[in-house]
């Protein structure tokens, strides 16, 4: 008899950071391992991961890492797993590449990644699985089914249904859904992020008529925004390219070595004769598409740079079009608006997507309508997205006629228990942290260095510095006011004079009173130095007090 737990550490309430993990007795499944970017007041944070303490705890069961396509949200935060728990990885070609060098970017070494078919069927140890191919904007995108004796659980990652693919490394085979229904499914995991929309997604995913449009009206040169992993809407530009007769110059590397493995599987051709090699590249050349791209808010502060004409490679010229490809997503609403606001100021034309007639490559209503169809789930669990996004998904389901106690809205760290084929319990958490890393190897959750820097980031610092006999604790020098972006030094010399006499008198009244402890004593003048500067000055800076003991002879 199978116990079942389903639950996320990552992708529920929240635009990124998907990772689900289904339990099956004794046996753990990873289906991905993706990152989240911060939002604007996650100061010098460069992403958010999952929190892998549960899987660290628990690695000796985990018997494979599914991988179901290779954007960051989906798998950039593997390392961070793979450095603690030395686990098999389960991917389809194109992924499995962009894995191999995010590892030597990390410095990872034996790591176990299987290379598997979209569509097909293997076993981990016991477990039969069965993979999927779906439409998506990254190449080699897989859907999982795991078997159970209750039934198939299938995860379906991220997809829209789309009948005009002819690439085979984007087409989805809606009779996979069909046959995997008849077999019986237990519960159905599926996105969340377009279930607001109306209709298919598709074909408003589509930016030809747009682009082309820019390439009619365009007599000069065209600079284009796209995020780096969207190999769709590269492909489009590149056709589109070729028909119009341009040339195209890739800005940046990372894209184009993306392109590259995209080639090298035989997914695609870029068609001959129309890049052009940064040695050959000029600014005065019209016949031109630039392709500026890169991940997540990367995109638009290169485009911004490029803007305010602080690129050493690219010169901004009032002649060129600026076509925005890459619409704004959470966690880049502030480098977008800069973004626009500079290219507006340089006079350019800009072409941006409609949002509302050019959609992401999500599932919209009728296509999540179409796979529960197909599959006829017992459960129906709504995951990545908002938590909007997950209810306006479960009333996808209620619509259609399930009942609620079959929609599953689950938080993240919550467990869907099942027993016997049924949902039995879903009180059980596990307890999470925001894990913010700052840098490659630095790791804060606790929220205090943050705290820093907005201080530091609105009401400046500052360091004031006490000298002291470490025998006698007699004050012999200082103090040394330090102060960046609070108060200018010499147009406020008495804070400055009572800020070093209220250090000063703490620390002879705790040296008088026997209780000098450095610490303490730097604890206490804060408190009354920060005092006294709010009511000077309406400001709380950073203040950072420091006592120098020094073991002079007696």
């Amino acid at each position: 008899m199978e116990q079942i737990r389903l639950f996320a550490l990552g992708g529920l309430d929240e635009d990124g950071k998907n990772l689900t993990v289904i339990e099956i007795n004794d046996d753990i499944f990873v289906i991905d391992a993706g990152l989240k970017y911060p939002a604007a007041d996650h100061l010098g944070i460069e992403m958010i991961i999952p929190d892998f303490s549960y899987l660290i705890q628990n690695k000796h069961r985990i018997k494979a890492v599914f991988i179901t396509q290779g954007h960051d949200d989906v798998m950039a935060a593997l390392p961070y797993l793979l450095k603690e728990a030395k686990v098999p990885v389960y991917t389809t070609p194109l992924t499995a590449m962009i894995l191999d060098n995010l590892c030597k970017q990390y410095e990872l070494k034996d790591v176990e990644i299987h290379r598997i078919k979209r569509n097909g069927s293997f076993t981990v140890g016991s477990r039969k699985i069965r993979t999927f191919g779906i439409t998506h904007s990254m190449a080699d995108a897989f859907g999982i089914a795991l078997w159970t004796e209750y039934g198939w659980i299938v995860y379906t990652s991220e997809f829209i249904i789309d009948f005009d693919v002819h690439n085979e490394a984007f087409q989805c085979d809606i009779t996979e859904f069909s046959e995997l229904g008849k077999q019986g499914v237990l519960a159905l995991l599926t996105e969340s992020v377009g279930s607001d929309r109306a209709g298919h997604t598709s074909p408003s995913h589509k930016i030809a008529s747009y682009f082309e449009k820019a390439l009619d009206e365009a007599s000069n040169r065209i600079i284009v925004t796209l995020y780096e992993q969207n190999v769709y809407r590269l492909i489009e530009v590149l056709d589109l390219a070729a028909k119009y007769k341009k040339k195209v110059f890739f800005y940046n590397d990372e894209q184009r070595d993306l392109l590259r493995l995209v080639e090298k599987l035989g997914y695609y051709r870029m068609p001959v004769g129309i890049e052009v090699s940064r040695e050959n590249f000029n600014n005065t050349r019209d016949d031109l598409i630039i392709l500026v791209s890169g991940s997540g808010p990367k995109v638009f502060n290169t485009m911004y740079k490029i803007a305010t004409l602080e690129d050493k490679l690219i010169e901004l010229r009032k002649e060129d079009t600026v076509v925005i490809l890459s619409p704004m997503v959470p966690g880049t609403e502030k480098e977008s608006g800069r973004m626009e606001n500079e290219l507006y100021k340089e006079d350019v034309s800009i072409i941006t997507l409609d949002r509302k007639k050019v959609t992401s490559m999500h599932a919209s209503i009728e296509d999540l309508k179409m796979i529960t169809y197909l599959l006829k789930p017992k459960y129906y669990i709504p995951i990545h997205g908002e938590y909007r996004h997950l209810i306006n998904n479960a009333n996808v389901a209620l619509d259609m006629g399930y009942q609620a106690n079959k929609i599953i809205v689950l938080d993240n760290g919550q467990i869907a228990f099942f027993k016997e084929g049924e949902l039995k319990d879903m009180t059980q958490l596990i307890k999470l942290e925001e894990i913010m890393i700052d840098g490659n190897e630095h790791l804060d959750v606790s929220g205090l260095i943050l705290k820093d820097r907005e201080l530091l980031s609105t009401d400046g610092v500052i360091v004031i510095g006490m000298v002291i006999n470490f025998n006698s604790k007699a004050v012999i020098g200082g103090p040394d006011v330090q102060s960046r972006g609070v108060i200018y030094l010499k147009d406020a010399d008495y804070i400055v004079k009572e800020l070093g006499n209220v250090f000063e008198n703490t620390i002879n009244e705790f040296v008088n009173a026997k209780k000098y402890e450095n610490m303490a004593v730097r604890v206490e003048a804060k408190d009354r130095m920060q005092k006294y500067l709010m009511k000077e000055t309406g400001k709380r800076p950073l203040l950072l007090p420091v006592i120098v003991e020094l073991n002079l002879p007696e």
